[in-house]
């Protein structure tokens, strides 16, 4: 690891005007891929600008039909909370299944979805559920966020405050995990909210995203019966050493069957 400048600001402008000082800072949440990066000497900042000490980040809250989740509250308290058990029973799921105890510990929603690996949870949920994503700066759809792998709409400097989800008629995510590393190999979530049926597909592709297919099909049925005879491309899929891309356009038919399943409970 290099030497670098470490901050712990309280407020969100003090966090921001840190990072414009910067020569090359950048933001620590929970930390789960940027300090490993740091540690193999793969990166270099001059400052890290923990995020940890805004308090107006972190907490989880219920209103107006939505579940508002702040930037930096760990994975195992959105699986914990009885307020999200209650309103969204899938994505209190979800977070309970993001890698082992020690990384849901330190965790945070806001990293997870600033770094959007093609192999995280939480991008499924949040396309999948047609989330909000507040900023520092502004106001982002789900539909709109994530651009490619490890690539988001966010500019450079702003800052994720937090999520907000609206609550569905019902909803449901299933996931196929790397048996060693638990990160997801093909994922589906699934949702019917008043604006209609989400079908949001993870780690299989290089980023999340929508199978419009499956959703026009769930739209007319919502059953795993629906979904029978529907592909998804191969050649759009990820290719590695743990599973070829015909695997994984197999496993999204599949893992989609079982989110249906899922989300009918």
């Amino acid at each position: 690891m290099y030497a670098f400048n470490y901050h712990r600001p309280a407020s969100l402008a003090d966090a921001a005007k840190l990072l414009g000082s910067a020569t090359d800072g950048k933001f620590l949440a929970g930390g789960q891929t940027l300090l490993p990066t740091l540690k193999q000497r793969l990166a270099s900042p001059s400052d890290l600008v923990d995020l940890n000490g805004i308090a107006e980040l972190n907490g989880i809250t219920v209103s107006g039909g939505s579940v508002i989740i702040g930037a930096t509250t760990r994975h195992a308290a959105v699986a914990a909370s009885a307020e999200v058990k209650k309103a969204i029973p899938a994505l209190a799921a979800l977070a309970g299944g993001i890698g082992d105890p020690q990384v849901r510990n330190m965790g945070t929603i806001g990293g997870s979805l600033a770094n959007n690996d093609p192999a995280a949870d939480y991008p499924g949920a949040v396309l999948g559920l047609g989330a909000t994503i507040h900023t520092s700066k502004r106001k982002i759809a789900a539909d709109d966020f994530f651009t490619g792998m490890f690539e988001t709409a966010l500019e450079e400097g702003e800052i994720i405050t937090k999520v907000e989800f609206p609550i569905p008629k019902r909803a449901g995510y299933v996931k196929f995990p790397n048996p060693a590393s638990r990160y997801v190999m093909a994922g589906a979530f699934v949702a019917e909210t008043t604006s209609g049926v989400r079908v949001a597909i993870n780690g299989a592709g290089p980023c999340v995203f929508r199978h419009k297919e499956m959703e026009a099909a769930l739209a007319k049925s919502f059953s795993p019966d629906a979904l029978k005879g529907i592909k998804t491309d191969a050649g759009s899929m990820n290719n590695d050493i743990h599973a070829s891309s015909e695997y994984r356009a197999h496993l999204v038919g599949v893992i989609a069957k079982r989110a249906v399943l899922a989300a009918l409970g």
